[in-house]
């Protein structure tokens, strides 16, 4: 299979999504090593959940396809990780040397652009490419702003759309040290 193939489903994917009642035209496949190894489409209808994009859902069937040992969130297990390291990219800006594996050596095809939450979910799962249809401006044309809020992040926190406002540091230093301090810490 290749790029026309994997967005191909994603797009399939996404029809389904609408025919349903599920939620917008949006679907995505994960690959690796030129297979679908998750799919994922838009399900905020159905599940109420804003957060149910085509991108997180496929992103959180990926992760539970390549890591199957990660224990369940129990008392017994809830201390453990099961994320291999891998060292930093050679010419990369990361100051950690070494961070879990995530996503990377895999792509996602996406039936539109990416909107600002599912972006960052591909940047923090290390995803190596994405490939996508329709673009923004497509995207807002059938009803779906993504534009605006790209274009919110650039201003500073008081001229945002939404209040932003840095209260109490002191109180968030402390699980910032916490998280410091911890010798054995997981980078990710």
């Amino acid at each position: 299979m290749g790029h026309k193939e994997f967005l191909a489903e994603a797009v399939r994917l996404a029809t389904e999504s609408v025919e349903h009642g599920w939620g917008g035209p949006f679907g995505a496949v994960i690959t690796r090593d030129g297979e679908i190894i998750a799919r994922g489409q838009n399900r905020v209808l159905l599940t109420g959940d804003p957060t149910a994009h085509a991108e997180v859902e496929t992103i959180r069937k990926a992760v539970q396809q390549l890591n199957p040992e990660a224990p369940s969130i129990s008392e017994e297990h809830q201390n453990e990780s099961t994320l291999a390291y891998v060292p930093r990219p050679e010419g990369s800006p990361d100051p950690v040397p070494k961070r879990a594996r995530m996503l990377q050596g895999c792509s996602i095809y996406i039936s539109g652009a990416p909107c600002p939450m599912c972006m960052s979910a591909i940047y923090w799962s290390r995803i190596d490419a994405v490939y996508f249809s329709c673009d923004l401006k497509a995207t807002r044309d059938i009803g779906f702003d993504d534009v605006y809020q790209y274009e919110d992040f650039t201003k500073p926190l008081d001229q945002r759309r939404i209040h932003v406002e840095q209260i109490y540091p002191e109180l968030g230093a402390k699980a910032y040290a916490a998280w410091t301090d911890k010798g054995d810490r997981h980078p990710y």
